[in-house]
């Protein structure tokens, strides 16, 4: 009998141990994170609602949390203030934080480029997309007196946020027109070689210079547009552009606009003046009263003072090119040989058109872009514009005030404010 009681004693110990032990394991199995991977008991009701599992539920809230914060964002961004500019112009400021969708004007890049020019163009073509077509997309027309080849637009098609479009130039425009003495000009393109007059003894200069004058806007790929902006190799833009500079050209009215001035090489145009004088003379319809005269001669128009933009960055209306007086004047200039027998630019051709053509509030200039062509640098001197655009320039290398640019006198004509402390960058 006390045997069996022992055993049964025994038994029960065992017994006992057992169900704590199953009791211990149960209860750290409840007690888990670790979720089955996919359940169909109606006992994965507590952990499933709706087919979402507890991560989706988790990770919805995650996102729901990170879209809250990010609505609260933009709202703060969207009371930013456009960046400082002097005068009352409109500029819808976008904001670096903003997936803009792309402008929406008319408008497009324009580029005479050749394809060894391409590796330095592609520079700029980065430039220009980092700091500001990479928000608008805006095409890309590229011009050239042969046939791009293959690397050529491969290369800027990868690099462009718009569309590209590669035009051949007629070859009409891009040699000696019939009524120029190739003799004579050749002579000249001697001397100028002699005195060492930059370009002057460059046949393929004159030639873009006058296709600059007269054409690129005569080409079938700008048809459709009614903005550009000029971009040449080797160029530099040194601040982020927030805002659409083709829709802010189109809202406030203007024509023609720049970044850097300064007096022609008076040897390359000694008759310019004169033919354009005597255009005048002929044409007197053309010339609105409120015109710039006095930024480009200091006499009322008895010689020319050579005041000029700086062409290679231009931001214009195609209207104006196609406008009937710049076409006569064009064709008046065309037909003196000036191109040929002296070296006359696009710049000065351009400058003395828009100045004379145009009223006076219809030319702008870009405070705020940030630009370099060698030589010369625009960087906006007013520190809270090189922050807000983020600008890597030095002010102290800007040529707006300096002694031989135009600009201060464009200021002073016009009666606008000048920036705060532009003294000190005057010399």
């Amino acid at each position: 009998m006390v045997a069996r009681s022992h055993t049964r004693i025994l038994r029960f110990v065992i017994f006992a141990l057992a169900l704590i032990l199953c009791g211990y394991i149960l209860s750290k199995s409840s007690g888990s994170n670790i979720l089955p991977a996919t359940s169909t008991s109606s006992s994965s009701s507590s952990s499933s609602k709706d087919g979402i599992s507890v991560d989706e539920k988790a990770k919805s809230e995650s996102k729901n949390d990170d879209a809250k914060e990010a609505l609260q964002q933009n709202k703060a961004d969207s009371s930013l203030q456009s960046p400082a500019t002097p005068g009352d112009l409109k500029k819808e400021f976008v904001g670096s934080n903003v997936n803009f969708q792309g402008g929406t004007e008319k408008a497009t890049f324009v580029s005479l480029a050749r394809n060894q020019d391409l590796w330095e163009l592609v520079k700029s073509i980065r430039q220009v997309e980092d700091r500001f077509n990479r928000k608008f997309k805006y095409d890309w027309v590229f011009l050239n007196d042969e046939p791009f080849s293959d690397e050529f637009k491969k290369t800027t098609t990868a690099l462009v946020s718009g569309t590209t479009k590669y035009g051949l130039i007629p070859k009409e425009q891009w040699s000696f027109p019939e009524w120029i003495d190739t003799e004579k000009a050749a002579r000249v393109r001697q001397e100028m070689r002699e005195k060492k007059i930059i370009y002057g003894d460059s046949i393929s200069y004159r030639h873009m210079c006058r296709y600059e004058s007269g054409f690129f806007w005569r080409h079938e790929l700008m048809m459709e547009y009614e903005y550009y902006w000029r971009v040449e190799p080797s160029i530099d833009i040194y601040c982020d552009i927030d805002y659409d500079v083709f829709k802010f050209m189109r809202e406030n009215n203007k024509a023609y606009s720049f970044t850097i001035s300064l007096p022609e090489y008076k040897e390359t145009i000694p008759t310019l003046w004169e033919t354009t004088r005597n255009f005048m003379k002929e044409y007197p319809q053309y010339l609105p009263e409120n015109n710039m005269m006095d930024f480009i001669s200091d006499d009322g128009g008895l010689t020319y003072n050579g005041c000029h933009f700086w062409s290679n960055f231009e931001i214009a209306s195609l209207s104006l090119w196609r406008s009937e007086a710049y076409t006569k004047y064009f064709e008046y200039l065309d037909k003196a040989g000036g191109f040929f027998y002296e070296r006359w630019g696009d710049a000065p051709v351009h400058s003395i058109a828009a100045a004379l053509f145009l009223p006076r509030d219809k030319i702008h200039f870009f405070d705020d872009v940030g630009y370099f062509h060698v030589p010369f640098h625009n960087c906006p001197i007013d520190q809270q514009i090189r922050q807000e655009r983020h600008c890597m320039c030095k002010a102290q290398d800007d040529f707006t005030w300096k002694g031989y640019s135009c600009t201060p006198k464009f200021f002073t004509i016009n009666n606008l404010k000048r920036p705060s402390g532009w003294e000190n960058y005057a010399n």
